[in-house]
């Protein structure tokens, strides 16, 4: 069972920060009139939720639990014989490289891991993501990606997966191109906070996975900035409850 490509993103919006909050807001706001009490509790609670999912200790409470459960890569051997490496994001149109899309930070960071492993292991590398949203003029995120680690990392890239729409059909269609080769057992780069569930779907499809989990949300000691909302802390807070609710579709589906 998979849910519609064009559904998820709607409930992404309406069920994830902010537009969860923008919701409760709204709500908060026609309920004012006929039910005054009513309303000012939604729109308080949405005030509430923004504040809390906008500070760092809220965004490291959710996105702590998720980076703990797969181990960070070990130095020394591994009985791996491929890296794959999920894409992420990416800047459309950037003006210092004559308009081309390039990958975004969270892209890139797993790029420079890749490389990183790359040198210390030679083992191939296989990149995976098609286009970000539906427009078929649109370069699939894997193009980029690829340009980028042979351009400049000069890294060549031996499989380039450009169809996938979702972690899902990532795993799926890169097991296919794997399997092909007779590869059986891989490394896998993503987020830490997307590494268990990145690791469930590509072992449904029959692939060993080695996890290779990056971009940890480090918490250091307590600061009370903590406490201060910030725009980053919010996004973090998305990403954690987003592979929440993810876990839990896995949970009840066999995807």
């Amino acid at each position: 069972m998979e849910l519609s490509t064009t559904l998820v993103p709607v409930i992404k919006l309406l069920v994830l920060p902010p537009g969860a909050i923008i919701v409760l807001a709204v709500l908060g706001l026609l309920a004012w009139k006929r039910r005054p009490r009513l309303g000012n509790a939604l729109c308080g609670m949405s005030l509430g939720l923004l504040y809390v999912l906008s500070t760092g200790a809220a965004s490291w409470l959710l996105a702590h639990p998720l980076e703990s459960l797969e181990p960070p890569l070990r130095a020394g051997p591994a009985p791996a014989e491929a890296i794959v490496v999920l894409t992420a994001g990416r800047v459309r149109n950037s003006p210092e490289y004559g308009r081309l899309p390039v990958p975004d930070f969270t892209a890139l960071k797993r790029i420079s891991y890749a490389a990183y492993l790359y040198r210390s292991r030679q083992l191939p590398l296989l990149v995976t993501g098609g286009m970000a949203t539906g427009h078929s003029y649109e370069e699939p995120l894997a193009i980029g990606m690829k340009r980028v680690f042979e351009e400049q990392f000069q890294i060549p890239v031996k499989w380039t997966e450009a169809a996938a729409r979702n972690t899902s059909e990532n795993a799926r269609f890169s097991a296919a191109m794997l399997k092909q080769a007779g590869i059986g057992h891989i490394i896998l780069l993503t987020d830490a906070v997307h590494m268990r569930r990145a690791r469930l779907a590509f072992e449904r499809q029959g692939i060993a996975v080695t996890p290779g989990p990056i971009f940890y949300q480090e918490p250091g000691d307590f600061d009370p900035l903590r406490l201060w909302p910030s725009v980053e802390s919010l996004r973090r807070s998305h990403a954690a409850l987003y592979e929440w609710l993810g876990l839990g579709w896995y949970a009840l589906t066999d995807h």
